[in-house]
């Protein structure tokens, strides 16, 4: 994997680790409690969420994850998603590590991980 940059998903609250390269914030509304001087954030990439409907659906089931993950990636085609998309590839592209932030207590069943995926790939 030399020369690929890899790619991280975290939850927001952790503490940044020394190695998490440029940090993006992936979900659309801001973690509750968390200050936006103690988020350690590269940058705020909110347009790149799923929709509020999708979220809502979804509720972090773990059964509807697989669908979830179908359905988020075909909203990812809407031109403004798909530029977000499209930014979060050039980072990727990079030679640093890109962490992608989430306030979900699950970040292994968020958009952040269906994100991270996609940009490994």
């Amino acid at each position: 994997m030399a020369g690929r940059t890899e790619v991280r998903v975290r939850r927001v609250y952790e503490d940044p680790a020394r190695d998490d390269g440029t940090r993006v914030l992936v979900d659309r509304i801001w973690p509750r409690g968390l200050a936006k001087a103690e988020a350690a954030l590269d940058e705020w990439c909110k347009q790149v969420a799923p929709s509020t409907e999708l979220r809502k659906w979804y509720a972090h089931d773990p059964e509807r994850f697989e669908e979830f993950g179908r359905r988020y990636r075909a909203e990812l085609e809407d031109p403004e998603r798909a530029e977000a998309l499209a930014h979060l590839r050039e980072l990727a592209g990079g030679r640093r590590t890109l962490t992608l932030l989430t306030a979900t207590r699950r970040p292994e069943i968020s958009e952040a991980e269906v994100l991270a995926t996609m940009l490994r790939n």
